[in-house]
């Protein structure tokens, strides 16, 4: 029964990064990707705002 100790951890975290890569695969675009590419926008807007802000507005 050692050998059934030994596989049973790498079965379960193989499983558990199948399942992981389904969740990730399933939640690309649909309606939630209008709102993450807004986010990822005001982030980036934000930042060079940041950076335009600190250089004293030369670019």
């Amino acid at each position: 029964m050692q050998y059934l100790e030994a596989l049973t951890p790498p079965v379960v975290m193989a499983v558990a990064f199948g399942f992981l890569i389904r969740t990730i695969f399933r939640n690309q675009g649909g309606a939630n990707a209008a709102k993450e590419d807004a986010a990822a926008e005001a982030i980036t807007v934000a930042q060079l705002a940041a950076l335009e802000q600190r250089d004293g507005g030369a670019a």
